[in-house]
């Protein structure tokens, strides 16, 4: 039996006509029509409305019965020889909700991890041409604990999100199978989302593309090192909040689409991604790596700043290589 099936069955129950049921959930009586003749599915509202009005689980109305056929045989299922994790409409809506939620903390941590440096290039542009009253040793040290402050709270953000989306890890790595009417129900949420989505790209990518006129306008009329130190720093800033802006777009976008299976998430970007992650993963771990050791050896690190903007411009062409690598191997 078939959600359709099920609802024209508690309708009948209950003893509501079509038009009373409708009135009841706050919908018309021709969008109670499509769902009971599976024209048309509805929403995860309007589902939790009717678990409640009739008394029954979220799972009983959105499960298939065995015997409905081989209809209920999803295409990806039926490609598979291995049982595929299904993925009911409950933990697909709880997994959207969770997404949603924790973005504007997952961007807050990338935020502060791409400005982490910044006290520590001013404190010691303003020590060295003395600004602040203060020695460079003095300001090497308090720079470098506001960045590593910065670096442990965004850690810390990671790891606790990290541990929360466990139960979903799966979405992420393994190919799954969805139930009827987990794919309607995220298409419309990705239509929702779809205008949102687009304006904080196209702010990402403005800011990203237009943070270095600060520095470049300060190089144009003047050779003051401490001017284009700070022009630096708020190039740092602007790059951060650039970043924030996908960082929204991309944890709504690549919540729909691994619920999909579509995009960067498809069956065959699944298997690739595994060696990406790693390869990006090792990069930045180097990178950091570097840009300390280099910073504690020479002291200079008012000058090593220069790592972040060179690894940033590096990084494509590193996982250009990777795909490359990756392409090879797999041919």
């Amino acid at each position: 039996m078939i959600l359709a099936d099920k609802i024209i069955e508690l309708r009948k129950k209950n003893g509501l006509s079509q038009e009373e049921l409708a009135e009841k959930l706050g919908v018309s009586r021709q969008a109670v029509s499509k769902w009971e003749g599976a024209q048309s599915v509805p929403d995860i509202q309007r589902i939790l409305e009717m678990s409640r009005l009739f008394g029954v689980s979220t799972d009983y109305l959105l499960k298939d019965d065995m015997d409905f056929g081989s209809e209920a045989i999803t295409e990806s299922a039926a490609e598979s020889d291995s049982p595929l994790r299904r993925v009911d409409m409950e933990t697909a809506s709880a997994f959207l909700a969770f997404r949603r939620n924790w973005a504007p903390r997952i961007a807050l941590a990338v935020f502060l991890l791409i400005i982490s440096p910044v006290a520590l290039i001013m404190l010691g542009a303003f020590s060295e041409y003395g600004v602040l009253d203060i020695s460079d040793n003095a300001a090497g040290g308090i720079g470098v604990i506001i960045l590593l402050l910065l670096v442990a709270g965004a850690v810390s953000i990671f790891i606790i999100y990290g541990m929360k989306n466990q139960p979903y890890e799966f979405l992420e790595k393994e190919n799954i199978d969805t139930a009827y009417g987990v794919t309607g129900m995220v298409r419309e949420y990705k239509e929702r989302c779809a205008a949102v989505c687009s304006t904080q790209i196209v702010l990402g990518v403005v800011l990203c593309i237009l943070s270095v006129l600060p520095l470049f306008g300060a190089l144009c009329v003047t050779e003051n090192e401490l001017v284009i130190l700070l022009c630096v720093c708020l190039l740092m800033v602007i790059v951060a909040v650039g970043v924030v802006f996908l960082v929204l777009a991309g944890m709504n976008r690549g919540a729909a689409n691994m619920l999909l299976q579509e995009g960067d998430y498809s069956r065959e970007e699944k298997k690739r991604n595994r060696l990406t992650s790693t390869a990006a993963g090792v990069y930045w771990l180097l990178v950091t790596a570097g840009f300390l050791a280099w910073s504690f050896v020479t002291g200079a690190w008012n000058r090593t700043w220069i790592v972040w903007p060179v690894a940033g411009v590096l990084f494509p062409a590193v996982m250009a290589v990777v795909g490359a690598i990756r392409s090879k191997n797999e041919n």
